[in-house]
Protein backbone atom coordinates (compact mmCIF):
# COMPACT_ATOMS: atom_id res chain seq x y z
CA UNK A 1 0.00 0.00 0.00
CA UNK A 2 1.63 3.84 -0.88
CA UNK A 3 2.11 5.86 1.62
CA UNK A 4 -0.59 8.36 -0.05
CA UNK A 5 -3.31 5.41 0.47
CA UNK A 6 -2.33 4.94 4.14
CA UNK A 7 -2.98 8.80 5.01
CA UNK A 8 -6.17 8.45 3.14
CA UNK A 9 -7.27 5.11 5.01
CA UNK A 10 -5.14 5.26 8.69
CA UNK A 11 -4.05 8.95 9.43
CA UNK A 12 -7.45 11.10 8.17
CA UNK A 13 -9.47 8.95 10.55
CA UNK A 14 -7.01 8.53 13.67
CA UNK A 15 -6.52 12.46 13.02
CA UNK A 16 -9.95 13.35 12.82
CA UNK A 17 -10.51 11.37 16.41
CA UNK A 18 -7.92 12.72 18.12
CA UNK A 19 -7.53 16.44 17.60
CA UNK A 20 -11.78 16.50 17.03
CA UNK A 21 -12.15 17.47 13.41
CA UNK A 22 -15.76 18.08 12.57
CA UNK A 23 -14.93 17.78 8.60
CA UNK A 24 -12.34 15.59 7.33
CA UNK A 25 -10.70 18.35 5.23
CA UNK A 26 -9.60 19.66 8.42
CA UNK A 27 -7.29 16.74 8.65
CA UNK A 28 -3.33 18.66 8.10
CA UNK A 29 -1.70 17.19 5.06
CA UNK A 30 1.80 16.95 3.46
CA UNK A 31 1.72 19.80 1.01
CA UNK A 32 4.92 19.67 -0.57
CA UNK A 33 8.84 18.68 0.08
CA UNK A 34 11.77 21.15 -0.62
CA UNK A 35 15.18 18.97 -1.16
CA UNK A 36 18.09 21.46 -1.05
CA UNK A 37 21.75 20.91 -1.68
CA UNK A 38 24.12 24.60 -0.98
CA UNK A 39 27.14 23.86 -3.50
CA UNK A 40 29.93 26.51 -1.90
CA UNK A 41 32.47 25.42 -4.30
CA UNK A 42 30.28 26.25 -7.57
CA UNK A 43 31.88 29.56 -7.66
CA UNK A 44 34.91 28.52 -8.17
CA UNK A 45 34.55 24.88 -10.07
CA UNK A 46 31.44 25.26 -12.23
CA UNK A 47 31.30 21.09 -12.29
CA UNK A 48 30.64 20.63 -9.31
CA UNK A 49 27.50 22.67 -9.72
CA UNK A 50 27.00 19.76 -12.29
CA UNK A 51 27.75 16.90 -10.30
CA UNK A 52 25.35 17.92 -7.92
CA UNK A 53 22.41 19.06 -10.33
CA UNK A 54 22.86 15.09 -11.83
CA UNK A 55 22.86 13.47 -7.97
CA UNK A 56 19.77 15.51 -6.53
CA UNK A 57 18.24 14.62 -10.39
CA UNK A 58 18.87 10.60 -9.37
CA UNK A 59 17.82 11.13 -5.99
CA UNK A 60 13.84 12.80 -6.37
CA UNK A 61 13.15 11.96 -9.98
CA UNK A 62 13.09 15.62 -10.65
CA UNK A 63 15.08 18.28 -12.48
CA UNK A 64 16.52 20.43 -9.89
CA UNK A 65 16.27 24.46 -9.90
CA UNK A 66 19.74 26.46 -9.58
CA UNK A 67 19.61 28.81 -7.04
CA UNK A 68 21.45 31.95 -6.81
CA UNK A 69 23.13 34.19 -4.23
CA UNK A 70 20.54 36.95 -2.84
CA UNK A 71 23.92 38.89 -1.70
CA UNK A 72 27.06 39.30 -1.99
CA UNK A 73 29.73 38.13 0.72
CA UNK A 74 33.14 38.43 0.61
CA UNK A 75 34.52 36.35 3.02
CA UNK A 76 33.16 33.25 1.13
CA UNK A 77 33.94 35.01 -2.62
CA UNK A 78 30.59 35.06 -3.44
CA UNK A 79 28.59 37.77 -5.40
CA UNK A 80 24.99 38.24 -5.96
CA UNK A 81 23.45 36.67 -8.57
CA UNK A 82 26.65 33.87 -8.54
CA UNK A 83 25.06 29.79 -8.91
CA UNK A 84 25.42 28.66 -5.15
CA UNK A 85 23.26 25.42 -5.21
CA UNK A 86 20.14 23.50 -6.35
CA UNK A 87 16.24 22.88 -5.19
CA UNK A 88 13.62 20.73 -5.74
CA UNK A 89 10.38 20.87 -5.03
CA UNK A 90 8.27 17.84 -4.79
CA UNK A 91 4.25 17.57 -5.04
CA UNK A 92 2.00 14.89 -5.41
CA UNK A 93 2.47 11.33 -6.04
CA UNK A 94 6.33 12.21 -6.52
CA UNK A 95 6.53 13.50 -3.18
CA UNK A 96 4.80 10.54 -1.28
CA UNK A 97 7.21 7.82 -3.33
CA UNK A 98 10.05 10.30 -1.87
CA UNK A 99 8.64 9.89 1.48
CA UNK A 100 8.32 6.50 1.66
CA UNK A 101 12.04 6.08 0.37
CA UNK A 102 13.03 8.68 2.63
CA UNK A 103 11.31 6.94 5.93
CA UNK A 104 11.75 3.32 4.62
CA UNK A 105 15.00 2.63 3.21
CA UNK A 106 17.50 5.93 3.58
CA UNK A 107 16.95 7.05 7.05
CA UNK A 108 17.49 3.57 8.71
CA UNK A 109 20.97 3.40 5.95
CA UNK A 110 22.58 6.48 8.10
CA UNK A 111 25.23 5.09 10.40
CA UNK A 112 24.28 4.95 13.98
CA UNK A 113 21.07 5.59 13.15
CA UNK A 114 18.31 5.92 16.08
CA UNK A 115 15.37 8.35 14.76
CA UNK A 116 15.07 11.95 14.03
CA UNK A 117 14.92 14.80 16.10
CA UNK A 118 11.41 15.66 17.13
CA UNK A 119 12.28 19.37 17.78
CA UNK A 120 12.78 20.67 14.42
CA UNK A 121 9.60 21.39 13.86
CA UNK A 122 9.21 25.87 12.81
CA UNK A 123 6.09 26.30 15.14
CA UNK A 124 3.40 25.94 12.20
CA UNK A 125 4.09 22.03 11.96
CA UNK A 126 6.99 22.20 9.04
CA UNK A 127 9.79 19.75 9.61
CA UNK A 128 13.16 20.29 8.53
CA UNK A 129 16.56 17.57 8.11
CA UNK A 130 19.95 17.82 7.03
CA UNK A 131 21.43 14.91 5.71
CA UNK A 132 25.57 14.67 5.83
CA UNK A 133 25.69 12.87 2.68
CA UNK A 134 24.17 12.21 -0.71
CA UNK A 135 25.97 8.11 -0.30
CA UNK A 136 22.68 6.88 1.60
CA UNK A 137 20.44 7.33 -1.25
CA UNK A 138 20.13 3.18 -3.24
CA UNK A 139 20.24 5.49 -6.60
CA UNK A 140 23.62 6.92 -5.87
CA UNK A 141 26.23 4.72 -6.47
CA UNK A 142 29.82 5.39 -4.33
CA UNK A 143 32.38 5.18 -7.15
CA UNK A 144 30.65 7.65 -9.42
CA UNK A 145 30.78 10.60 -6.71
CA UNK A 146 33.33 13.49 -6.94
CA UNK A 147 32.62 15.04 -3.68
CA UNK A 148 30.22 14.17 -0.88
CA UNK A 149 28.21 16.52 -0.62
CA UNK A 150 24.51 17.06 1.91
CA UNK A 151 21.48 18.30 1.80
CA UNK A 152 18.19 20.11 3.58
CA UNK A 153 14.73 18.51 3.53
CA UNK A 154 12.08 20.87 4.21
CA UNK A 155 8.68 19.27 4.62
CA UNK A 156 5.87 21.56 4.37
CA UNK A 157 2.72 20.27 6.14
CA UNK A 158 -1.35 22.45 6.45
CA UNK A 159 -1.00 21.85 10.38
CA UNK A 160 -1.23 24.84 11.80
CA UNK A 161 0.59 23.33 15.62
CA UNK A 162 4.17 21.31 15.92
CA UNK A 163 1.91 18.84 17.98
CA UNK A 164 -0.38 18.29 14.55
CA UNK A 165 2.95 18.26 12.49
CA UNK A 166 4.44 15.64 14.69
CA UNK A 167 1.35 13.44 14.63
CA UNK A 168 0.91 13.57 10.53
CA UNK A 169 4.27 13.09 10.37
CA UNK A 170 4.83 10.18 12.58
CA UNK A 171 1.14 8.13 11.63
CA UNK A 172 2.88 8.27 7.80
CA UNK A 173 6.31 6.59 9.53
CA UNK A 174 8.51 8.90 10.32
CA UNK A 175 11.17 7.32 12.70
CA UNK A 176 11.16 10.18 15.31
CA UNK A 177 13.54 9.24 18.29
CA UNK A 178 11.82 8.42 21.71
Amino acid sequence: MSLKDVYRQDVVPAMMKAFDYKNMLQVPKVEKVVVNMGVGEATQNADALEAAVSDLTKITGQRPVITKAKRSVSAFKVRAGMNVGCKVTLRGDRMYDFLEKLFNVVLPRVRDFRGVSPDSFDGRGNYSMGLREQLIFPEIEYDEVSKIRGMDITIATTANTDEEGRYLLQSLGMPFRQ
